[in-house]
């Protein structure tokens, strides 16, 4: 019986992870492609190691479709959002307090960007993804730790919100 009601109340925090992740991931996005341009390395560079993913390292080069790389990276980067914020609303689900106290539901969103930054960037593109090695490790820090992590958090934070209003 516990399953089930865990199950019950976890399952609208999945979906509106999912839906915080996707917009935390178009917030991410653009602070990526701003710092890029910046940086001088093009402003949808970002979108094109993305895509590389699923493309293959020929996606990197100016001779490939800047429109087919931008496209497959951003529909890659919104799944993986999706994904990530709803893994991130099934662990508010399963841990009470954070959806019960508002600065650690904030916190523990920041943690869990900050995480996805080192899993990602030192654990899995290492491994599957080395062009990701090209990119700035300050700038990532702050996109998934921040503009990601945090970003999700807030989010979820104004939906839970609304939600308890509209009750």
């Amino acid at each position: 019986m516990a399953l089930a009601q865990t199950r019950t109340s976890a399952s609208p925090l999945v979906m509106t992870g999912a839906i915080a992740g996707v917009v935390a991931g178009i917030v991410f996005a653009m602070f990526e492609m701003i710092m890029a341009a910046i940086m001088g390395d093009g402003f949808f560079m970002p979108l094109r190691m993305i895509g590389a993913i699923v493309l293959g390292e020929d996606a990197l080069m100016s001779s490939y479709s800047l429109v087919g790389a931008a496209v497959v990276g951003l529909v890659v980067h919104m799944l993986l959002s999706a994904v990530y914020g709803a893994m991130f609303g099934a662990l508010v689900g399963l841990v009470p307090a954070l959806a019960e106290n508002r600065t650690m539901l904030i916190v523990a969103a920041t943690l869990y960007g900050f995480a996805l930054w080192l899993i990602n960037f030192y654990v899995v593109a290492p491994m599957a993804f080395e062009w990701f090695g090209m990119a700035d490790s300050t700038v990532q820090f702050a996109a998934h730790t921040f503009f990601f992590g945090t970003a999700l958090g807030l989010l979820m934070l104004a939906r839970s919100s609304s939600s308890r209003r509209a009750v």
